[in-house]
């Protein structure tokens, strides 16, 4: 049998699994990228329906944190075909009674959608994103960078002082519901906040889920919702392109079965046809941390406490999407969803908490709260001129939706809540994609139980809590082997951060340095699980 010899394996060609490939052959090292799908790119694609002209992201379709990641701009995808898109407005909150709140790139059309609400909630947003430009920067670099933060943290206190640290700390561990609370005095401005809170699968009465509020509406305002001309799939491409150019390969429908290990340390990877590829300096996975840690490297050649600490790994919520081919624009009765990327739909502030209490519960809402992506409004390539890509996801119970009668049920009041404030909108459907919990995990293993998160964002498992107590870094037990998916810190969605740390930490293993940054990994890991 032979035995191919690289510098480093990928495993998973998911993005972050490119970013890490990018970046090691950006150093010289010889790169494999081994995925198991057909196709490279994991929850970042892009697919034509069934309607000739009309295209559709499986997954991911907005970039707000792929426009303002660091790590992104380091690559320099543009140079690589890569083109943004933005639609007229952000952001539309729609509320049941059709009031509508819009987030805006142009700062004034934002205030003055929240004036409506409340005039002195324009003033307070204004104040809120002038504090953003003054710590955006340092912001992105400390929940994207490896932890633990020290340089970006250390800017953050001398901008900022001792008091308003302070401050913003508190702020970053408020729920959702008491930030807006205390910010905002009108409904709209609270909604903007409290609904990007939800595209994390926290309830707005969660400590922690503010931030992610916070975060998501202040992108929005300062880079906006972007997505690529073309579709998600052309962020792949890009990737794709890099990496060939200096010299790395991606072999797909290569699934491994196995990571091979010796005196504690990755050496390679084993394919499922037996074949094996031995890594020089490190092997890096891009999958899950349940399935890297049970699956591809065995309980065996693991901490029995680390594996103890795993059983308590929370997924997030599983998911329902819904795409369909418009025969023309959505026709909304709130003239504000009209111009908007994303709208968010079915609640208002009380709605969102009877929403997120409901999943808690373990029962499937009634009235969903939507995510509702106009495509074609963003980028006009995605359908024939005068109709309209559009999806819209919302989350249910792990296993609540994964027969064909339940799933039926649940497109049914996702169409509902569209046609409440569309009149008229079934009657444009030319064509209808369904995906469902057991449907997200067939397409993509990593999206295991329709989860698109690789697990909650809950305070935690979040930092040195995420996959399990730890380091916070894409450092495992095993020498040479790193956590480079979206399981590791910090976490879900496209910036790629998780490939990054994992391929910087490969690199200070096999640098100068790197007898001394082993032991000491391994003597803060023996510390931590012994």
């Amino acid at each position: 049998m032979s035995t191919e010899v690289v510098d480093a394996v990928v495993i998973g060609a998911g993005h972050n699994g490119l970013v890490a490939a990018n970046l090691l052959a950006d150093a010289g090292w010889q790169v494999l990228v081994l995925e198991e799908a057909d196709q490279p790119g994991g929850a970042v694609h892009t697919a034509d329906m069934d309607a000739p002209g009309f295209s559709t992201d499986l997954c991911s379709a907005f970039f707000p944190l792929s426009a303002a990641s660091p790590v992104f701009a380091g690559l320099e995808l543009e140079r690589h075909g890569l083109r943004w898109r933005h639609a007229p407005d952000v952001l539309a909150h729609v509320l049941p009674d059709d009031r509508c709140a819009v987030l805006s790139r142009d700062l004034q059309r934002t205030a003055s959608s929240l004036a409506e609400f409340a005039p002195q909630d324009a003033v307070a947003w204004e104040s809120m994103y002038g504090q953003w430009q003054r710590i955006r920067d340092d912001v992105m670099e400390a929940l994207l960078r490896p932890f633990p933060p020290v340089r970006p943290a250390t800017r953050l206190l001398r901008e900022l002082g001792t008091g308003e640290a302070l401050r913003l700390a508190r702020m970053l561990a408020l729920p959702a519901r008491k930030l807006v609370e205390e910010r905002f005095a009108g409904e709209g401005a609270r909604l903007l906040l409290a609904g990007n809170a939800m595209h994390a699968d926290l309830g707005s009465e969660e400590p922690g889920s503010g931030v992610f509020g916070w975060l998501l509406a202040m992108l929005g305002q300062d880079v906006g919702f972007p997505a690529p001309e073309g579709g998600a799939g052309r962020i792949v491409d890009a990737l794709l392109h890099r990496l060939a150019e200096r010299g790395g390969q991606v072999q797909c429908g290569r699934p491994v079965r196995r990571v091979l290990t010796a005196r504690g340390r990755a050496v390679g990877v084993q394919d499922a046809s037996g074949e094996l590829v031995r890594a020089r300096y490190a092997v890096l996975a891009d999958v899950p941390a349940p399935s890297l840690y049970l699956d591809l490297v065995g309980p065996e050649h693991l901490p029995a406490r680390l594996l103890e600490d795993l059983r308590g790994f929370r997924w997030d919520d599983a998911t329902v999407k819904v795409d369909w081919a418009l025969s023309g624009p959505l026709p909304w009765t709130a003239p504000g969803a009209a111009e908007a990327g994303t709208v968010h739909l079915g609640a208002d502030l009380d709605g969102l908490s009877r929403f997120s209490s409901d999943l808690q519960l373990h029962k499937v809402p009634e009235d969903p709260f939507l995510l509702l992506g106009q495509m074609t409004t963003t980028d006009p390539t995605r359908s024939p001129e005068g109709t309209a890509s559009v999806w819209a996801y919302t989350h249910v119970p792990h296993g609540s939706c994964d027969d064909e009668r339940s799933l039926a049920e649940q497109v049914r009041r996702i169409e509902r809540t569209v046609q409440r404030h569309a009149p008229g909108f079934t009657d444009l459907i030319i064509d209808r994609q369904v995906q469902g919990p057991v449907r997200l995990e067939a397409y993509n293993s990593n999206l295991v139980g329709g989860a698109i998160n690789a697990g909650t964002a809950a305070i935690y498992q979040e930092l040195f809590f995420r996959p399990v107590p730890g380091l916070g870094r894409a450092d495992t037990p095993v020498d040479r082997l790193y956590l480079a998916g979206a399981t590791a810190h910090p976490g879900g969605a496209v910036h790629g951060a998780p490939g990054a740390n994992a391929a910087r930490a490969a690199l200070a293993r096999h640098g100068l340095a790197g007898g001394v940054y082993a032991r000491l990994i391994q003597g803060l890991h023996q510390r931590i699980y012994t």
